[in-house]
């Protein structure tokens, strides 16, 4: 869930002559400001080109640690605005955000305002990416919310096929709206404005507490332990809650059966933080509705996402 600790940043030959990115700061569905990035699609940007508002917007959603002025998501940010408009934002407790980070519980409602912005700016079809803790989020997010002729939230009283999918949503709405004390009043922020079209997630976590790897097991004590959320805030700039989470948020693996847009799972078969069972136990529960790319010689997240594989991705959303 960690984007710390991945080495060196592949280097961008994206050109450096783009349309000059927009700057905000969104309120979430529970109160909290967060900063975020508007980034125009560069394509027909130079003379005579188009470069215009209205399609397809991409919402990149960093790992713990990141922030929107991280070079690992400004670089991925580069790649993407070559094909479509890009959303970049600041999780709870990140960069200039307000709040405290829940490593991915209420992060769902700082993703759901950058979501919504987009669409008020006029994009018809939105893309979530996300990488490592924003992998899980957006996984979570999708479930959570979906477009109103996918049955959003309510359940019909006759039982038409789907129906158990609806209401498995519903419940785990229920849940995620009672943990936050979400208002949808707070930005306008409503299901229907806030889903996605489709998703993507790269070195996602298919269940929580994970210990079994030695960078896992620094996170969790970085997490959980007052000196490490000492370490988290001055050392990483990551301020993070104290308190557990209570209840346990809907896990990535739960969350995937719930999922109605396309989906692409990516993950690299030597990531040091979750090896290659969670994207294998996330595509099993998701069944034929993802799609699953084991990268050769990966590490995590969005620090070991060479441009190649960016560009990929964003082909994928594209076409998806």
């Amino acid at each position: 869930m960690s984007s710390v600790s991945e080495g060196r940043f592949m280097s961008s030959s994206v050109p450096s002559i783009t349309p000059v990115p927009r700057r905000t700061t969104l309120l979430t569905g529970d109160g909290v400001r967060i900063e975020a990035v508007y980034t125009p699609c560069t394509a027909g940007s130079g003379p005579g080109g188009s470069g215009a508002s209205g399609g397809t917007a991409v919402v990149l959603a960093h790992g713990f640690t990141g922030a929107v002025d991280r070079p690992a998501l400004l670089r991925a940010a580069a790649v993407f605005a070559q094909r479509a408009a890009v959303i970049t934002f600041s999780f709870r407790g990140h960069g200039r955000s307000g709040g405290r980070s829940t490593v991915g519980d209420r992060e769902v409602l700082d993703l759901a305002a950058a979501v919504a912005w987009a669409r008020s700016l006029g994009h018809r079809r939105i893309v979530t990416v996300g990488f490592s803790m924003g992998g899980s989020v957006v996984l979570r997010h999708a479930a959570l919310y979906t477009a109103p002729e996918a049955g959003e939230f309510f359940a019909e009283e006759e039982r038409a096929p789907g129906t158990e999918r609806v209401e498995r949503r519903t419940g785990a709405h229920m849940a995620h709206e009672g943990r936050t004390q979400a208002h949808p009043g707070a930005y306008g922020i409503a299901a229907r404005d806030a889903h996605t079209d489709a998703v993507v997630a790269v070195s996602a976590p298919a269940r929580w507490y994970y210990r079994g790897t030695a960078p896992m097991r620094r996170l969790h004590w970085v997490v959980t332990r007052p000196t490490g959320r000492l370490v988290g805030r001055y050392g990483f700039r990551t301020r993070i809650h104290r308190e557990d989470w209570n209840p346990v948020p809907l896990s990535p693996v739960e969350a995937v059966p719930l999922i109605t847009a396309p989906l692409l799972l990516v993950h690299g078969d030597r990531d040091p933080y979750f090896p290659v069972d969670h994207p294998r136990m996330l595509a099993a529960a998701a069944g034929d509705g993802a799609e699953l790319w084991l990268e050769r010689g990966m590490g995590h997240a969005e620090n070991a996402a060479d441009e190649g594989l960016l560009a990929r991705i964003a082909d994928w959303t594209e076409s998806a």
